[in-house]
């Protein structure tokens, strides 16, 4: 099935703490990549894969959605796992997330 040229998914899995962090890189390189190529205007990220995550991977994943945001994407983070969402709250990040996730207060 071919990719529409408005909305791309990406799914994100696997470990997100400081200890798994740079080898999420060049999968989220390679995604922003594509959206370029592509010129997609919206991408759904499918978290439900993600093991574990800290503030390392929040910081990541939040870096490379600001990028995409600057290139004209726009962003939505779906099924984030009870450890994402309870990060994002422990960490006080909700802001940063806000409108792409379930994740509020």
């Amino acid at each position: 099935m071919a990719k529409s040229p408005t909305e791309v998914k990406h799914r994100v899995s696997g470990d997100w703490t400081i200890s798994g962090v740079e080898s999420q890189f060049g999968s989220l390189n390679d995604t922003l990549q594509e959206l370029a190529a592509d010129r997609c205007k919206a991408m759904q990220v499918d978290c439900a894969g993600i093991d574990a995550i800290d503030m390392s991977g929040l910081q990541l994943l939040h870096l490379w959605m600001e990028y995409a945001k600057a290139q004209g994407v726009g962003v939505q983070l779906v099924n984030l796992p009870d450890c994402m969402q309870q990060t994002v709250r422990q960490l006080g990040l909700g802001p940063c997330f806000s409108g792409n996730s379930p994740v509020e207060g």
